[in-house]
């Protein structure tokens, strides 16, 4: 069903006192409620969920030139709604959702000639505003005076940057500001995540303590925004949930606020799984591609290194120029003959640039990469912050769609939403990964605070793990032999299904060498990047987490625990009734497996009624693949309930 309605409301319309106007909206559903008013000339919105209070009366206000805090008066409101879905080139879900209500308020301020516009949408999802102006003043913004006022006892889930850890903390005493998404826990069990969308031409924002105001979190900006009205901020997004996972299931909000794609011709695009080339040689890249071939994967990655050390300025990313520091033989890599050779096998390559020669070059090494056949750009160490960069990281991305090359950030960059515009944005980092080597725990936090802004290059590896196969120098890459990962390997196994990310990076600090061959790699080699349905089976911030991710006619649940063992049984209910499939599970064994990484590779004949039992080690996890049954297999036994 596609709907778009429109409407104007004059103040003789609305419900309002004399001394105060105030506009009621609710989401379609009914759930959220939103409650605007100009009482004493200060804007301010309440948000409820589900009949409870979410968001306490909180100010709204922004600094353009003019300061527009006080004089406030709601002057009209125009309405609108949508009710359609889209279709992405790809994503979490095949189809989505776009059904909302939207306010347009108009906004006079005592002594101004100009007009101020807050628009508010309310989806069943959550609700978002951004600031607009209409005229043709030229601005400087230089603060917002968004507030988000919550109960007493409300906690956070703060994290300095984008790649720290995250700490569980009252709204008090903060060490800084706090990285976004920002997840938060009511007293009555509420959660909250509060998110922003369509930061495409702005500055990075965080969120800190209200100064002498208790449980107030206030909007901190980078730096000032300049440019000529009209214009439009970023929109702010308040999501509400009984349970974490359904805020995480909801987060196809931040692609709505987005402008649909505007590319004509995707079929280049091309999500698919990748693995890290780091010997920088001609001979191992073969290796690579030739590993890639047989597990099913897409592409190769070139990091750091082949066109010179990153850091140097004069390092031109035009020619290969190997780092002395990772390859001391400047003639060991020929990367046109690696590229022809992926070619022919079907497998794609990646470059690393350092944004410094991005910064120097990129209108020529774009024609020049489309030229050598390359599939797509690693921008590395970029600049996040100013709208200077912010605006530069965007409109590059765009250059690049141009050359049919696609794009993965790392670094500080968050999504808010842009790949939908974009999608040969197709991941970035803006996350604590693998490479900082972090427990259990922090894995399990992960899904219901950073994925919820979009996908996470989190680098899973498989094999630095404490098999004693790495020499007292390190890898190939430098990083010493007592930096392992803090997982089993079934736990890494998961996550390829738990982690949304199109472009996923497996086996990030191992060679094709390292493999033995072990069974369960299969997970590896079966699992997608991109799905048709994806839903949160159950989940704790920090505890526990499945998820199921369909494609066609296959499904893979991921299911992964923090740093403590824990019975985590998976409901097979999302499967159509009345049919029997096949599933291929994958668990950490004891030193009955007989292989060193101890994976046990199990199949059952299982259908919608089955739970599968799972008893998780201590950083442990699960992965399952399931499959109809199309021939009736002998060998397979039915599922009953057995302790996996």
């Amino acid at each position: 069903m596609n709907r778009l309605l429109f409407a104007t409301l004059f103040l003789g319309a609305l419900s309002l006192s004399a001394q105060a106007k105030e506009v009621k909206m609710e989401s379609p559903d009914g759930k959220y409620q939103f409650v605007l008013n100009d009482e004493g000339g200060r804007l301010s919105y309440a948000l409820s969920w589900d009949g409870r209070k979410a968001v306490n009366p909180s100010s709204l206000g922004i600094c353009a030139n003019e300061t527009w805090r006080d004089g406030l008066s709601i002057e009209n409101v125009s309405t609108s709604e949508q009710d359609t879905v889209w279709h992405p080139v790809y994503g979490e879900r095949s189809t989505v959702k776009d059904r909302y209500k939207m306010w347009s308020v108009t906004l006079a301020r005592a002594g101004s000639r100009y007009r101020l516009v807050l628009d508010v949408r309310v989806y069943d999802e959550g609700v978002a505003f951004r600031y607009r102006f209409t005229g043709g003043q030229y601005l400087k913004i230089t603060d917002e005076y968004t507030e988000y006022v919550f109960p007493e006892g409300t906690k956070a889930y703060f994290t300095a940057r984008a790649q720290t850890p995250y700490e569980y903390l009252p709204l008090e005493g903060w060490p800084g500001e706090s990285d976004r998404p920002l997840l938060l826990t009511l007293p009555d069990g509420l959660y909250v995540c509060l998110a922003e969308a369509q930061v495409v031409d702005y500055v990075r924002t965080k969120f800190k303590l209200a100064e002498g105001k208790k449980n107030t979190i206030v909007t901190s900006m980078y730096g000032p925004v300049e440019d000529i009205a009209p214009y439009s901020t970023p929109w702010r997004v308040i999501m509400c949930a009984d349970k974490p996972g359904d805020i995480l299931e909801h987060n196809d909000i931040l692609l709505n606020l987005n402008p649909p794609c505007r590319i004509e011709d995707t079929s280049w695009i091309k999500p698919g799984k990748t693995m890290r080339e780091v010997t920088l040689t001609t001979e191992g890249a073969k290796a690579t591609i030739d590993f890639a071939v047989k597990h099913q994967m897409q592409y190769i990655l070139f990091d750091s290194g082949w066109y010179g050390n990153e850091h140097d300025k004069s390092a031109p990313a035009t020619r290969v120029n190997l780092d002395p520091k990772r390859n001391p033989n400047p003639h060991a890599l020929d990367l046109q003959e690696v590229i022809a050779y992926g070619k022919e096998r079907g497998i794609g390559v990646f470059l690393y640039v350092n944004q410094r020669a991005l910064q120097q070059q990129l209108d020529e090494i774009l024609p020049l990469y489309e030229s050598w056949g390359v599939a797509g750009v690693k921008f590395g160490f970029v600049q996040v912050g100013s709208q200077v960069w912010t605006k530069w990281m965007h409109e590059a991305v765009m250059k690049c769609a141009k050359h049919h090359l696609m794009v993965d950030i790392h670094d500080e960059y968050r999504p808010t939403g842009f790949s939908r515009t974009y999608p040969n944005l197709l991941t970035q980092e803006g996350i604590r990964g693998n490479e900082e080597f972090p427990d259990a725990t922090h894995n399990v936090t992960l899904p219901f605070t950073r994925f919820v802004a979009g996908a996470g290059d989190y680098t899973i590896c498989y094999y630095r793990q404490d098999f004693g196969r790495l020499n007292k120098q390190g890898d190939a890459y430098g990083v010493p032999r007592s930096k392992s990962i803090q997982t089993t390997p079934a736990h890494q196994l998961a996550l390829a299904a738990v982690y949304y990310s199109p472009l996923q990076l497996l086996y990030w600090y191992d060679k094709p060498s390292d493999s033995q061959d072990e069974p369960e790699l299969k997970f590896f080699d079966d699992v997608y990047t991109t799905w048709d349905d994806t839903k949160v089976l159950q989940g704790e911030v920090g505890q526990y987490i499945s998820v199921v991710r369909r494609k066609g006619d296959e499904w893979f649940v991921g299911s992964i625990t923090n740093n403590e063992a824990r019975r985590l049984p998976v409901k097979l209910d999302f499967l159509p009734a009345g049919q029997k499939y096949i599933a291929e599970i994958y668990a950490d064994g004891d030193n009955s497996v007989p292989t060193r990484t101890k994976v046990k590779v199990l199949k059952y004949r299982v259908d919608s009624e089955d739970i599968l039992d799972f008893h998780l080690k201590a950083s442990g996890g699960s992965a399952v693949r399931i499959v109809p049954e199309t021939v009736k297999d002998k060998s397979v036994k039915n599922y009953r309930n057995q302790e996996l």
